[in-house]
């Protein structure tokens, strides 16, 4: 079975965070350095391979604004969930999401 062997197997996972800013936020494209550099120390926790930070490239109000991959071992989404840098997205941008999709493969 597929989905039982990806279930249990160690290999590398993808963890991606899609995000949609409330119409209340003018300056989105001003956020993202901020945002980018908060979760890129997340490089630093053992298991997290690479962060990438990816703006949208269309504006339109029925798209997502940016999405953040996380290449991790699946291990390390706890101790991911668990982080300061977790938090601190939380209390400092989660009032200004209208939306956001989470999203986990292999």
């Amino acid at each position: 079975n597929h989905y039982f062997h990806m279930k249990r197997s160690r290999h590398p996972m993808k963890h991606y965070i899609i995000v949609k800013f409330s119409e209340t936020v003018k300056e989105k494209e001003a956020l993202y350095p901020e945002i980018e550099v908060l979760f890129k120390k997340a490089e630093k926790i053992e298991g997290i391979h690479q962060v990438s930070f990816y703006p949208s490239v269309i504006d339109l109000p029925n798209r997502y604004d940016f999405m953040i991959l996380i290449e991790l071992e699946r291990e390390a989404l706890a101790v991911f969930d668990a982080s300061d840098i977790h938090r601190d997205w939380k209390a400092k941008y989660g009032s200004l999401l209208t939306a956001k999709t989470i999203f986990d493969c292999c």
